[in-house]
């Protein structure tokens, strides 16, 4: 398979994950749960690490899809874990996820049919 189709693959997985995180799960229920939030964290990380290795060709070809969203967020992640606001997390993984996540499936498929996998 070529890279782009396993790293947009990676994306959905991780995007997936960091929603599956927040299900019913409010802030003081994150902010109290070390592993779910790290587990969070983590996929936020991939997710933009994903990002951030994929080719200015593919980002350009799919120039309606936001790349830079997951790169920002994955720094903010890396290098200043500490002050991280868990709200916005939360936010970000029920409400703009849902709708980056079709965004990949598109790209996938879109990948897929022009035979790189």
């Amino acid at each position: 398979m070529r890279r782009e189709v396993l790293l947009v693959a990676e994306m959905i997985d991780a995007a997936e994950q960091a929603q599956s995180l927040v299900v019913g799960a409010d802030l003081a229920t994150l902010n109290a749960d070390r592993q779910r939030r790290d587990a969070l964290l983590w996929n936020f990380t991939v997710l933009g690490e994903a990002a951030a290795q994929l080719g200015d060709d593919v980002k350009a070809r799919f120039d309606d899809v936001e790349w830079a969203r997951p790169e920002r967020l994955r720094n903010r992640v890396i290098h200043g874990y500490w002050s991280i606001d868990i709200e916005i997390l939360h936010t970000t993984a029920t409400d703009l996820l849902p709708a980056f996540v079709e965004q990949l499936r598109h790209v996938l498929a879109e990948l897929e049919a022009d035979g790189h996998a």
